[in-house]
């Protein structure tokens, strides 16, 4: 009852009408794996409790890639879901600029977002024109390897503490009969991978230099030339992961039949889901254990515009539960990633994500490639790198096409 207290006061000091019946509120996102099912039940629940209308779970298996087609084609044919997940940043520009989004501008204001979230750089890849068109839920970090301890004790080896001690380790895992690394067969993934060891192994400034200011003789150049030698010489070790979802290749590690997987935070929550605990089951190391840095990327919840009054309402009352302190700490204690306000209570983060908070409190963050790379260069980038990861492409013939691509990015 106090969140529905609370949502009223919030309806009342907006000036909105309220509802004067329950609506049934479709929430479209790709959260299917064990440990997404059991966060995104917790906004499932607290909408259910605190307001009253109902949460329609509109789950699309597959991951973001199957599912965002699918939610822009909707919303595009006029039949649009009532609210949607995306990450915050440039995949719906156009959307925005058709003017198909709601506008939470005064949702914003009234709840003070701006003073709450952190880093405001989440905030302001919600923002169009002075306009708040999304609320970001949390701060997913691509920049995480996780290491199966089990792995690393059957194969008679200590656990690494940086990328170059994995590497070494990588051909003694294989004669154990490990996969030394483990990556599933969607392009997201070996985009993602291949850009978490762009920014340790080439260094954050050339990694911004890349992706923020799109210079592509950086990308053709010596540091980047690193990168793709050490891509080339993981995908050898990666090559019999056989699997193509990312919780599946996270369920190797978790089972000790893989030594480690470059993967976001998000794989917390399948490691919670099968009751492994941080520093004994498994290791994580920021940074690939190179440089301590957080990408503040993540997920945020778009509200379709809808020409029924009472949905509108149901929509910011969404919006604005997806903000409040408790509803912050529940969803991402379970997704494993950061929560975006920063004046919430987590002393019952595990060792992991409060490796996270420290990084986060020392400001050692960077922004994420959604926010600085359009939808169509992303797209490019993850063909590319399909087909490097899973091809014998050579480094060089990858890095040149990857500097074209660099070279003609929005």
């Amino acid at each position: 009852m106090k969140l529905k207290r609370m949502f009223l006061a919030t309806t009342a000091a907006l000036g909105l009408a309220t509802a004067s019946h329950a609506v049934d509120l479709e929430v479209t996102h790709w959260w299917t794996s064990g440990g997404e099912a059991a966060a995104v039940a917790e906004f499932a629940k607290a909408f259910n409790e605190g307001t009253d209308h109902n949460w329609v779970d509109g789950a699309i298996a597959g991951g973001g890639g199957t599912a965002r087609p699918i939610m822009i084609s909707r919303i595009i044919g006029g039949d649009p879901m009532g609210a949607t997940q995306f990450n915050h940043g440039r995949q719906t520009e156009e959307l925005i600029e058709a003017g198909l989004m709601l506008d939470l501008t005064d949702v914003a204001e009234a709840e003070g977002w701006a003073d709450i979230v952190n880093p405001s750089s989440l905030l302001a890849s919600c923002t169009v024109d002075g306009k708040v068109f999304c609320v970001p839920v949390n701060i997913h970090s691509w920049q995480w390897l996780w290491l199966s301890n089990k792995a690393f004790a059957d194969a008679g080896l200590d656990v690494p503490s940086n990328w170059d001690e994995y590497v070494a380790a990588m051909p003694a895992l294989a004669e154990a009969g490990k996969v030394p690394l483990a990556l599933g067969g969607q392009a997201w993934q070996a985009n993602g991978a291949f850009s978490v060891m762009a920014v340790a192994l080439a260094g954050e400034d050339n990694w911004l230099k890349v992706n923020s200011e799109k210079d592509a003789s950086v990308a053709a150049g010596p540091a980047y030339t690193k990168v793709f030698e050490a891509a080339a010489a993981a995908r050898e070790f990666s090559k019999d992961t056989n699997v193509l979802d990312w919780n599946l290749a996270t369920a190797k590690v978790i089972n000790g039949e893989a030594g480690g997987q470059i993967m976001g935070d998000w794989a917390q929550g399948e490691f919670a889901v099968a009751g492994q605990v941080a520093g004994e089951d498994y290791t994580c190391l920021p940074g690939l254990g190179v440089t301590e840095v957080i990408s503040t990327g993540g997920d945020a919840f778009y509200f379709p515009k809808n020409d029924d009054a009472e949905v509108e309402a149901a929509q910011k009352e969404l919006a604005s539960l997806m903000m409040s302190k408790a509803v912050q700490v529940a969803f991402n204690l379970k997704k494993g990633s950061l929560p975006v306000r920063g004046d919430v209570d987590l002393t019952a983060a595990n060792d992991c994500m409060k490796k996270g908070l420290d990084i986060l409190a020392q400001g050692n963050i960077l922004i994420s490639g959604d926010q600085v790379l359009s939808a169509d260069t992303t797209g490019q980038i993850d063909d590319l790198m399909t087909e490097f990861w899973s091809t014998d492409l050579s480094a060089a013939d990858a890095q040149a096409r990857y500097a074209d691509i660099i070279a003609s990015a929005d």
